[in-house]
């Protein structure tokens, strides 16, 4: 058989996801414009804090840091904070029996619908994103506030891979939030744990190169900044040449770890699984 015929379903799968996603249009309005207010606030307490800031104190240049905030708005739905609600409802329903039974494997099915799903919602506010933060608040005169253009070619296609990477580390991350809500049958005790931990370890409450200096390596290394923080260090240059490099492979190999991770969690699972429903 084709690697082409092998791929179908999981392509399809993805597509459909996707494409059922982006119907959701007002709901991409109403989070963008939640997402602009939120913005603004942080963008206010970041230029409270860099004025009371000696010069050289900070890691980052306000204009930096600002980027860094309507970059991180614009790809609040790429976070893995919740499981896939698909994968929920048909654990809830028992319907999730039925893809134990599709011949095709489970794990790669729920991960692209996952991904599909991921993708839908980040692309229209980012978009939407883009064009307020990146090019009205600039036409409005108020630059210094809005999103700067990535520093050069390099930092833009180094970011280009890095999101990417980003998504399918984040998929493989919903993956494990999908198999614990299939294990303990509900999903809502492991979705509000893992809200508050991807949000500040992320770098999406506070860009990580603000947070202590002693704390760095530790918050680099970590799987979860390969979500936000690597991605927008790429775009505004503070990584570059054998860092950014690094930085690309630190997603890579996490997304490598945790997909094995979730595929022999998954096993297990699927062994002890009680179907529910009917």
């Amino acid at each position: 058989m084709r690697l082409q015929d092998l791929l179908r379903p999981y392509t399809a799968a993805f597509a459909s996801r996707f494409l059922q996603m982006l119907q959701y249009r007002t709901a991409a309005l109403a989070g963008f414009g939640t997402q602009c207010w939120w913005g603004g606030i942080k963008v206010m307490v970041l230029a409270a804090f860099y004025g009371g800031a000696e010069a050289g104190d900070v890691p980052m240049t306000l204009a930096h840091a600002i980027t860094y905030t309507w970059l991180a708005q614009g790809l609040l739905t790429l976070l893995p904070w919740a499981g896939d609600p698909e994968v929920a409802q048909a654990v809830r329903t028992g319907s999730v029996a039925y893809d134990r039974l599709r011949p095709v494997d489970a794990y790669a099915l729920w991960y692209v619908r996952s991904a599909g799903w991921i993708a839908a919602r980040v692309l229209p506010r980012l978009a939407l994103m883009v064009a307020f933060a990146g090019v009205a608040l600039p036409l409005l005169g108020w630059g210094e506030w809005g999103w700067q253009p990535p520093a050069g070619l390099a930092g833009a296609l180094a970011f280009a891979v890095s999101a990417l990477l980003a998504l399918l580390l984040s998929a493989a991350l919903v993956m494990l939030l999908n198999v614990a809500a299939a294990a303990a049958l509900n999903e809502r005790g492991i979705n509000a744990l893992a809200a508050p931990v991807v949000i500040v370890l992320s770098g999406n409450l506070l860009p990580l190169a603000l947070l202590p200096d002693p704390w760095q390596t530790a918050l680099l290394l970590q799987p979860l900044a390969g979500l936000m923080d690597i991605p927008m260090r790429l775009y505004v240059a503070q990584f570059t040449g054998w860092q950014a490099l690094g930085g690309l492979a630190l997603q890579a190999g996490w997304t490598v770890v945790l997909v094995l991770l979730g595929r022999w969690c998954m096993a297990r699972t699927m062994r002890r699984l009680e179907v529910q429903g009917g």
